[in-house]
């Protein structure tokens, strides 16, 4: 397959491989590409720092015991009491090399467990967006649940806002008046997800610096844009 002139293929692939949803084969073959191919390095560079701030939406997950004893069970891993602490003192170097490789393999079992022991009720992430402050730096990121008609905000940069300053988001469609989605405080917020959030006429995602609790205006906003970013379907 030649990618090299399909634009849209290329973002796609670098997309889903910043996210871990391209596998197998496919995923061997792209890490092939990008040893070959400079410019779409650059692409996956620029997915991942537009998704790498999703990271501060992952909450600690304390798996159940029943986890640890499927670990134990699957790798064969066998109590001996009567050796107790002193395991520790041992310094054959052969142990210690095999008890890296089980940790390695505890571990990626551990996460493969638990991924697939998600709640039902678990967000369905269906749309995420990195809005961007006036330096292309990242500054806040949206995931959108439609499954569970969820919106969720949170700034991961940019400058403190003040005491008497809110930040008012909304949905700027390609025509018409802007939407507002909601006001964050304390840099973050939770907000019901309408479908015109979402629309393919919405044209940005754009931030805006309002007085205290939100734009006083219905029809719109009336400070600053400080944030403006793009949806992109998961």
């Amino acid at each position: 397959m030649n990618i090299r002139h399909n634009i849209v293929l290329r973002q796609k692939l670098a997309a889903e491989y910043v996210l871990g949803t391209l596998r197998g084969g496919a995923r061997r073959r792209f890490e092939l590409w990008l040893h070959q191919d400079a410019d779409l390095r650059d692409i996956t560079a620029q997915w991942q720092q537009r998704l790498a701030p999703m990271a501060e939406f992952a909450g600690d997950v304390q798996p159940p015991n029943s986890v640890w004893r499927g670990i134990e069970r699957r790798l064969n891993l066998k109590a001996n009491p009567a050796s107790g602490w002193r395991f520790w003192l041992n310094d054959n170097l052969a142990f210690w090399r095999s008890l890296g490789m089980v940790s390695t393999a505890m571990a990626a079992l551990l996460l493969v467990v638990v991924l697939s022991n998600r709640p039902l009720d678990a967000p369905v992430i269906s749309y995420v967006a990195t809005l961007s402050d006036d330096k292309a730096q990242p500054a806040m990121v949206l995931t959108a649940d439609r499954k569970h008609h969820a919106l969720d905000a949170r700034v991961v940069g940019g400058d403190q806002v003040a005491p008497d300053k809110s930040l008012h988001l909304w949905a700027v469609p390609k025509s018409g008046k802007p939407r507002s989605l909601g006001v964050l405080a304390d840099n973050k917020g939770k907000f019901a997800l309408p479908d015109n959030a979402i629309g393919d006429d919405v044209a940005v995602l754009a931030v805006t610096l309002e007085p205290k609790g939100g734009s006083p205006d219905p029809n719109g906003p009336t400070g600053p844009i400080v944030y403006k970013g793009n949806w992109v379907r998961l």
